[in-house]
């Protein structure tokens, strides 16, 4: 289980990490199109949502009583379904600026390190208790990296179409 997440977290980031490297420093901050987010807000906006998972790990709690993947599939139906749109909730929404691509390099190489080493530090089947996803039960920490993880292929997928969109401009 460990190593398995392990290699798509590594697998996961890096491509994030080399689409975010193919933008030019001001196409990072290039609105492509109306009502769209610019690859720097996208960036911002995965990096809002999967920073500081480990608190929770390090935080309250408790063995389950559950399969420690139950969500998982759930997950992968919301979040792997391209073409169904939502709205980000307000707390992870990224401000509308001028974004630095190597600052959003940096802050995506952390978090790939922090969930690499949290998913060879924690028990994952454990339950977090200081946070929830809304319309879910409490997640177990194998869930809340998985939700990092398709959460970042879905925007992966988002940025991809943004540098398409881009470069025939």
């Amino acid at each position: 289980m460990k190593s398995a997440i392990q290699n798509t977290i590594l697998e996961t980031y890096t491509k994030l990490h080399d689409l975010v490297s193919s933008f030019s420093k001001e196409e990072i901050n290039i609105v492509p199109f109306e009502g769209s987010w610019t690859a720097g807000q996208t960036t911002q906006h995965i990096i809002l949502a999967c920073s500081g998972l480990t608190m929770l790990f390090a935080g309250k709690t408790e063995k389950t009583t559950r399969e420690p993947d139950e969500n998982v599939k759930a997950l992968d139906a919301i979040f792997l379904d391209f073409a169904t749109k939502y709205q980000s909730p307000e707390n992870i929404k990224p401000p509308d600026i001028e974004y630095e691509k190597s600052t959003l390099l940096a802050s995506i190489k952390k978090i790939q390190n922090d969930l690499f080493e949290a998913a060879e530090t924690y028990d994952l089947t454990l339950i977090c208790r200081d946070a929830k996803v809304p319309g879910f039960e409490h997640f177990t920490i194998y869930e809340w990296i998985h939700f990092a993880i398709v959460h970042t292929q879905r925007h992966t997928h988002q940025l991809k179409s943004i540098y398409e969109y881009i470069k025939k401009q």
